[in-house]
């Protein structure tokens, strides 16, 4: 795979600032940025997204269209299978961040939203006419336009009624409001519920290829339905149901009021604070989506050469870790880490950045943490850079 990105984006948002961008538009309206990343190309060939799209440790999505039926079919693909698709179809390619560089770092060029609202980044590979159909998301996305042309259509409607029958959410009566033609290197942000629909026009322009840098924004019934789970798991109540001076009843299929009365002040002692609700957001927002395995190194240094390393090399985190913190509670692939106050400046930092600098004052409770961080493939050493 060779890189035609620049390895800077300076001109992400254009000729407005972060500041301006989080105030004017983010989660209110759409922005259109030409020439966000001049001369984007993208790191990835329509060769190198297929043979993702063959991978089990990928998420990946196959949509076609005949007439008005749509189908959708779910990876890993073989070869063979995609050698049958006939045009238009669109491939798409979840998590691309975790396995290719540069879609790591095209990431976490957009740190000026927190991490903790980052999802992932995905490709979409288009031949010309091939999309997915008008629809609308429940979280942010930056849509950045790889090889090829795609024309964007959008619309706030409040009609959200889909299309019956059909394996995707297809909105029935989407009225555009907006209409652009993307080239390479241009960015169209959206808030969430915006309604859009993206159509590659390929031409002499080749086919399509489409970047989105996805931001998390959960409904809140999926939050509480995670919270409650995640009470099941870390709150115990104390107590058991018991009627010692238990009258006899006039129906005895009738759920008396004592009961009623004695289970609901038994179920007060369901309770929580902000540190629990912390803890939860820590451990929900770092876990590790389902696919994604790590890779402990086959034969690990021992403590003494990873000690010496970390004076002549950066140590970066892993792609696919989440890394995230509040004040001085650390969170690190879905678990609460237990981080001694001398190493906290150090930890934010790999939070923060990614890596390490070899700078670093290598005290031994941060040796020993970073240790095994690097044993359990969380972290490793960045080579020649």
């Amino acid at each position: 795979m060779k890189s035609t990105a620049p390895k800077r984006f300076p001109n992400l948002l254009g000729d407005i600032g972060a500041k301006r961008f989080l105030r004017d538009y983010w989660q209110k309206k759409p922005l259109l940025i030409r020439g966000a990343i001049p001369g984007f190309g993208g790191d990835l060939s329509r060769q190198d997204l297929i043979d993702l799209a063959c991978r089990d440790d990928l998420e990946s999505r196959y949509v076609s269209r005949r007439g008005e039926n749509w189908q959708l079919e779910h990876g890993p693909f073989t070869k063979a299978r995609i050698k049958r698709w006939k045009q238009p179809w669109s491939l798409l390619v979840q998590g691309v961040n975790l396995v290719v560089p540069e879609g790591d770092r095209l990431l976490r060029a957009f740190n000026f939203i927190p991490y903790a609202r980052l999802d992932d980044l995905m490709v979409s590979y288009a031949t010309d006419g091939g999309g997915v159909g008008p629809h609308f998301d429940n979280y942010d996305v930056f849509l950045l336009q790889g090889s090829g042309r795609r024309r964007w259509r959008i619309s706030k409607q409040a009609d959200h009624e889909f299309l019956p029958d059909q394996p995707l959410k297809i909105l029935r009566n989407f009225k555009a409001e907006d209409e652009w033609l993307l080239e390479p290197g241009d960015m169209l942000y959206l808030p969430p519920q915006w309604a859009h629909d993206g159509i590659a026009e390929s031409g002499d322009a080749g086919d399509c290829m489409t970047w989105s840098i996805g931001f998390r924004a959960p409904p809140a019934q999926e939050l509480a339905d995670q919270f409650l789970s995640y009470l099941q798991d870390n709150l115990h109540v104390d107590g058991r149901y018991q009627d010692p001076g238990l009258a006899l009843q006039a129906h005895p299929a009738e759920i008396g009021a004592e009961m009623i009365d004695q289970v609901e002040t038994m179920l007060r002692g369901i309770q929580w604070d902000k540190s629990l609700v912390e803890e939860f957001l820590g451990q929900m927002l770092t876990e590790p989506k389902q696919q994604v395995v790590f890779d402990p190194p086959e034969a690990p240094m021992s403590r003494g050469k990873f000690r010496q390393r970390l004076r002549q090399n950066d140590l970066a985190l892993d792609p696919r870790s989440q890394l995230l913190f509040t004040a001085n509670h650390f969170y690190l692939n879905g678990e609460k880490q237990d981080v001694p106050p001398v190493a906290r400046a150090a930890i934010r930092e790999l939070a923060d950045h990614r890596s390490l600098s070899k700078t670093i004052s290598v005290e031994d409770p941060l040796a020993t943490l970073l240790y095994d961080w690097y044993c359990c493939g969380f972290a490793n050493f960045v080579v020649g850079r």
